[in-house]
């Protein structure tokens, strides 16, 4: 039975981390006018029957055993100015896991992260170089299954820009933010990702984009445990591939599909998203 809550914790955490991936990527790197308000609702599916050991061993999990979540997030972005806005992104999360005459399911809020973002410089208002600050709250108490329950912190730094290919309209981002959560053996972790989009049209209604992304996790509690929430040490990479259509300037729906490539202590699985981009007003 310790085996099993076990797997539950570990593939969570990895769904957190993973709906965080997808959710950045969809404005980050780009500046946002002052007084204007961006939202960003989504929710994400994931599934897993199989994970990776410490050494980067691929099984499925024993007795048929299956993992399902769904993650809802709200992340929200307001402009300062023309080099500050404030950011903000809380997640909900129910999951199930199933096995050969057994069922575990639980939910609740995950860690809300706030934060600043200053935009550093750019370059012919065609590229755009970040800096965000982030705190990390837990929003739940005594739940390894919804995080580590530690206050924490974030320093991200973005690359972003745009051009052209074959004559159509491209644009990139490039990120990386090292985080830190405060307290006894609190982990150290690195957070890194690349988008790469282009346009399908003039109009700018539709586009499609790859992601490459991964997380590195590591404390000085070295002793092995599954559940990254006690063990502290783990790795991952995933890709993904994203479709966006935008109805309006104020509404923009995009559809995303993501899997794992690799990993150390995690769960491999696929997902899939779906998130709205609002403008309530201009």
């Amino acid at each position: 039975m310790r085996l099993i809550k076990t797997h539950i914790k570990k593939i969570l955490a990895i769904v957190l981390l993973l709906a965080t991936l997808q959710q950045r990527g969809l404005a980050d790197g780009f500046p946002l006018r002052p007084g204007r308000l961006l939202l960003n609702p989504s929710v994400t599916y994931f599934f897993a029957t199989k994970g990776w050991d410490s050494l980067k061993v691929l099984r499925p999990f024993a007795n048929n055993g299956k993992f399902t979540s769904t993650t809802f997030t709200l992340a929200a972005e307001y402009g300062i100015s023309r080099r500050w806005s404030l950011v903000a992104q809380l997640p909900y999360v129910t999951n199930s896991f199933t096995q050969t005459g057994y069922t575990n399911s639980n939910r609740g809020l995950t860690d809300l992260e706030t934060g600043i973002r200053y935009y550093l410089a750019n370059i012919n208002y065609i590229y755009y170089i970040m800096l965000q600050g982030t705190v990390i709250t837990p929003m739940y108490t005594n739940n390894q299954a919804l995080g580590y329950g530690l206050t924490g912190a974030e320093l991200k730094l973005s690359f972003a820009g745009s051009g052209h290919l074959f004559g159509d309209h491209t644009f990139f981002t490039l990120e990386n933010g090292i985080r830190q959560y405060f307290g006894s053996q609190g982990p150290w972790q690195d957070r890194y990702s690349a988008t790469f989009g282009i346009s399908l049209d003039q109009k700018f209604k539709n586009q499609v984009s790859a992601s490459i992304g991964g997380f590195y996790s590591k404390s000085d509690f070295k002793a092995f445990n599954v559940n990254p929430a006690i063990d502290k040490n783990f790795a991952f990479n995933q890709v993904s591939l994203s479709y966006g259509h935008a109805f309006s300037y104020e509404f923009s729906v995009f559809v995303t599909a993501g899997t794992f490539i690799s990993g150390r202590n995690t769960g491999d699985g696929s997902s899939g998203s779906l998130s709205l981009i609002l403008r309530p007003f201009r």
